[in-house]
């Protein structure tokens, strides 16, 4: 229900401020609206306020909205009402009325950026773990425990603006300059080269193909919760318990402790541990689960863990309202240009179509961002509205992008677009459109099965 109604709140907001850019502007050029319709399809609610000529109204279908604006081509329009008929408007007018859609999108990311940077948006600080040895920042000379200062000159005060900034720099190709600050304080300069990675590195986890993940607090092997009646607390395991081995072999961290016990489902295990500073050794044998195809261990015990560790390591990014501002301009200027170069690497093919989500993933985000906490949820809505913001403008006839190319050929030509390219663009558009959503739709069902 959480996912559903995040979902259906994500895609009413973002259409409402679409249309409702079409919708001002259209007003302020003079032109008659005859509905203003969230979603497509039958009817489900409409209503005309005293004194207003606009029908607003609710449809069946939610995946949308349109602006029904008078038109001659859409049906006989009254002698008196013909100055105030879209397809009268000067091309200028028309293009404004257009282009209003996509850019109050990347306008409310604007103020959706705006307020979490002046509120402060949670991160985990950009602290280097173990660098992967053979990979670009081996090569580079990162070191565990530094910290990413800055990228190409762009500060990088979390571990998310590290991700995005390398994404916008591995799509331009080439390298990357770093600035690092070691554990003693020193700034340093590093060069991280990028132009090695393919496109099937950006399809899987590109920052761990160039070496770089962030650090994490060694968990020692200390029994911290038990689940009633499980296999751990059967075998007489305590919570304070320490693992010391298991099978003669030496478990020198939780993450050890977990990779033996998963790799002996229903196989037994000798472990030596230390209770209370004295040496204790005891059995147990693993429950048998199923991941996947696969057949793994479980014993349910979880671990102590240092809040205070982790906690040190996460940060708050927030800004003075004029900082916050700029801030939130240069976000979405970024992610629009990165959003833009994803697309144009998909159509060469230098990054596979896998990646294109459709409605059933968006939902899937939508109800995780929402159960993470409204911040979440606020930077997901920013992050989708951009994207319908830049989708919209690209030049496909049925989009706002398509009618602004037609527009802007009339204004180079001095007459419009001749009906026969109209209708054909139309239905080459609408073919091209249908064949995304059928990809994105098949794209959406295959992490459906293979999660």
């Amino acid at each position: 229900m959480t996912t559903f109604l995040a979902f259906i709140g994500a895609i009413v907001l973002l259409v409402a401020f679409h249309e409702y850019g079409h919708y001002l502007v259209a007003r302020w050029c003079g032109v008659k609206v005859l509905r203003f319709s969230i979603g497509f399809g039958k009817i489900l609610y409409s209503k005309k306020f005293r004194g207003g000529e606009t029908e607003w109204s609710i449809s069946a279908i939610p995946l949308g909205g349109y602006v029904k604006m008078l038109d001659e081509r859409e049906g006989e329009v009254a002698s008196e009402d013909l100055p105030r008929a879209f397809n009268r408007q000067p091309v200028l007018r028309r293009m404004a009325i257009v282009v209003a859609g996509p850019l109050a999108n990347l306008l409310l990311a604007i103020v959706l950026y705006w307020g979490l940077f002046i509120y402060g948006v949670p991160g985990l600080k950009p602290v280097l773990g173990s660098i992967i040895p053979g990979t670009p920042a081996a090569a580079a000379k990162l070191q565990a425990q530094q910290i990413i200062v800055s990228i190409n000159g762009t500060e990088t005060p979390s571990w998310q603006d590290v991700r995005w900034v390398l994404l916008d720099s591995v799509l331009q190709g080439g390298k990357a300059a770093l600035e690092i600050r070691t554990l003693q304080g020193v700034l340093l300069k590093r060069e991280l080269e990028m132009s090695s990675l393919t496109a099937a590195d950006l399809d899987s986890d590109f920052m761990r193909k160039l070496g770089l993940q962030p650090y994490q607090p060694v968990v020692r092997a200390v029994i911290g919760k038990l689940i009633d009646a499980g296999v751990a607390q059967r075998a007489g395991l305590r919570a304070d318990d320490l693992i010391l081995s298991a099978n003669g072999e030496p478990v020198v961290d939780w993450l050890k402790w977990v990779e033996v016990v998963r790799s002996h489902p229903g196989k037994p295990l000798h472990l030596e541990i230390q209770r209370e500073g004295h040496l204790l050794t005891l059995d147990l044998t693993p429950d048998t689960i199923i991941e996947g195809e696969k057949q793994v261990g479980k014993i349910g015990a979880a671990p102590q863990i240092n809040q205070q560790e982790f906690d040190a390591l996460m940060t708050v990014v927030r800004y003075l309202p004029v900082q916050a501002l700029v801030q939130a301009v240069r976000k979405t200027w970024e992610t629009s240009v990165v959003s833009l170069q994803m697309m144009g690497r998909m159509i060469t093919g230098q990054v596979s179509l896998k990646n294109l989500s459709g409605p059933i993933t968006i939902a899937d985000y939508a109800g995780q961002s929402a159960g993470m906490g409204m911040g979440a949820y606020l930077s997901f809505l920013a992050l989708i509205s951009i994207s319908l913001g830049v989708l919209n403008l690209l030049p496909i006839p049925l989009l706002d992008g398509g009618h602004l190319l037609y527009y802007m050929v009339e204004k180079i030509k001095g007459s419009p677009v001749s009906e026969v390219l109209w209708e054909a663009g139309q239905k080459a558009g609408m073919a091209l459109l249908f064949t995304l959503m059928a990809l994105a739709l098949f794209n959406d069902f295959s992490r459906l099965i293979l999660n």
